[in-house]
């Protein structure tokens, strides 16, 4: 099975700069979903690997996929 830990980061969405594309959401269900406002968040930090998550970045038109610090 892959690696799901994230380098101690976590990937999340500036919903300010989403469009509601739903390319993230199509590359990665497993991390993104869109909300009832029409964008998209993560739901499942650690839902699939970080090369997936990464996929979703790139797909993303506007870049407003990030990583963040994990949170202890």
């Amino acid at each position: 099975m892959a690696e799901t830990k994230k380098n101690n980061r976590i990937s999340y969405v500036d919903q300010n700069e989403c469009t509601g594309c739903e390319a993230c959401v199509v590359e990665t269900p497993k991390v993104f979903r869109m909300t009832s406002d029409g964008l998209s968040e993560v739901y499942n930090p650690q839902g699939d690997t970080e090369q997936k998550i990464l996929d979703a970045m790139q797909c993303c038109p506007v870049s407003c996929i990030h990583w963040q610090d994990e949170r202890k």
